[in-house]
């Protein structure tokens, strides 16, 4: 399935079979364990415009994801060597660190959707919206997900910019009694499939709160998470991790461009890329070239 882009670009969505854990995961930011050794990686993480218009990541992203009776798992690699954070307070905005995100929104029928965002302090910010900003929708951070499991392991030394770090790597368990807000009533059917997005906030510590590199599993098109057209598919199979493989199935869904509809006055204004060369600079390259321009 292909989704038009507002830049004239047909983005096709990633895709993921979600493969049964063969036991309960203790949650511990662990990746070694059994269960992660037989579950599959993503591919890895692109710009979140797109590697057709923007250069690769920096630093490598993978995850896996699993699921049994109780719990969606999503588990993640994200290669740093420079591993900081600074938020400790549930809820605060950790995209103003480096962070890992998840967004899931299991049903097509309801607008709904949940956000998860992580940084390497192994703090969370949860959040709920009735639907995307661009539909005028609004942000619950008030909704907590009950019974949410996580946390983070680093290879390096935390907050110590003068060596060389590995990476941090991450577990998520989020119960599916948690997910009422957006119409789950238990564990998914197997062949049931769920539009999934994850995503990491990259900052350079010389550029903190100016720019950053957003770096996604499937591709957005534009530098904004919440447009779940562009979301992958996640597949629930009832087979178990490492005992066989399922095809994914791709299924017959209404496309048309997204924002179509809606006041055009509170939807960005897709980047002009017009004077890149393949992309071949960064997003902070970039704005500094249209302000070197203006002047």
């Amino acid at each position: 399935m292909l989704i038009p882009a507002r830049d004239g670009r047909l983005i096709e969505p990633e895709s993921y079979v979600c493969y049964r854990s063969t036991e309960s995961i203790e949650i511990n930011g662990i990746l070694e364990k059994e269960p992660w050794q037989n579950a599959k990686w993503t591919r890895p993480f692109i710009d979140i415009e797109g590697d057709d218009v923007r250069p690769s990541p920096r630093f490598e992203t993978k995850a896996k994801i699993l699921w049994d009776n109780d719990y969606l798992y999503v588990a993640a690699y994200l290669e740093e060597p420079d591993i900081w954070g600074t938020l400790t307070g549930r809820d605060s905005v950790i995209y103003n660190d480096n962070d890992f995100e998840v967004f899931v929104k299991p049903l097509p029928r309801i607008s709904s959707y949940v956000e998860f965002e992580f940084n390497v302090l192994n703090t969370p910010w949860d959040l709920y919206l009735d639907r995307p900003y661009y539909q005028g929708g609004q942000a619950d951070i008030s909704w907590d997900c009950k019974g949410l499991k996580h946390a983070v392991r680093i290879e390096g030394t935390l907050n110590w910019p003068l060596d060389v770090d590995r990476c941090w790597t991450i577990e998520i368990a989020i119960p599916w009694k948690g997910l009422g807000k957006v119409g789950v009533k238990g564990a998914p059917r197997p062949g049931d499939q769920w539009r999934m997005n994850l995503s990491r906030v990259e900052w350079e510590r010389q550029l903190i709160g100016k720019y950053c590199d957003n770096w996604t599993w499937s591709c957005q098109s534009e530098i904004n998470m919440h447009i779940p057209d562009f979301w992958g598919f996640v597949q629930f199979s009832d087979i178990m991790a490492g005992e066989g493989e399922e095809e994914f199935m791709e299924k017959s869904y209404v496309v048309k461009p997204w924002w179509e509809g809606f006041d055009s006055t509170k939807i960005p204004r897709p980047p002009d890329r017009s004077y890149l060369k393949k992309g071949k600079m960064r997003a902070w390259e970039e704005k500094r070239l249209k302000t070197s321009t203006a002047k």
